[in-house]
């Protein structure tokens, strides 16, 4: 079966959990004050609440050079499927003369559930095309909190989430994720950084 599993886990392990079901504590929010979700971007994430009719998570900070507004030239219109699950994605690309540099960052909601969502994988099986129906989020690799929010780290991801580090944790009743793809100008390592720093930022937007 294809599970798309990042490379390098075992630096990646080190980063966010280690064996046994360790939790590593990213760093605190600021103390000077709760973040708030700028207020230039706040009527896009209270119209994406409004259409899903549940809250959704605001970054206040995404690495450069994204910004979190919705409908800026690195993030598009949402896309809400029709149990209400959507995906907000944030990318940037350049063509280097090496590699070409990506920042995709990932916000997914899912109201209203908790388990995590199957996708459909493509396996050639005796000379035949088949489509097991596989989990969209696979490998956990321990688990990181944020203040009150425990997420667990996938690193076997699926659709617009291959390659990427995933964050996944519920809240009242539903999962939310965050992933970054692991590609150039980035490292495991920042990577992991940057989700830290994202999760931390994360501020709820209600309807």
């Amino acid at each position: 079966m294809s599970r798309r599993l990042l490379p390098g886990l075992g630096l990646l392990a080190l980063l966010v959990s280690g064996c046994g079901g360790y939790v590593a504590h990213a760093s605190p929010a600021s103390p000077h004050g709760a973040v708030k979700c700028p207020s230039a971007w706040l009527a896009g994430y209270r119209q994406l609440a409004r259409r899903v009719q549940a809250s959704v998570y605001c970054p206040t900070w995404l690495p450069q050079p994204l910004v979190g507004e919705i409908g800026s030239e690195y993030s598009p219109a949402p896309y809400v499927n029709a149990d209400r699950s959507y995906l907000v994605s944030f990318l940037w690309f350049e063509k280097m003369p090496t590699a070409p540099y990506e920042v995709h960052v990932n916000l997914r909601g899912y109201p209203g559930r908790t388990t995590i969502p199957t996708c459909q994988d493509t396996l050639s099986v005796d000379g035949k095309t088949v489509h097991p129906r596989i989990p969209c989020f696979a490998d956990p690799h321990g688990k990181v909190r944020v203040g009150g929010t425990v997420a667990t780290v996938y690193t076997a991801n699926q659709g617009a989430d291959t390659w990427h580090v995933l964050y996944a944790w519920r809240y009242h009743g539903s999962l939310y994720t965050l992933s970054q793809h692991v590609a150039p100008p980035f490292t495991y390592e920042k990577v992991v950084q940057d989700l830290n720093r994202m999760l931390r930022g994360l501020v709820l937007v209600g309807p």
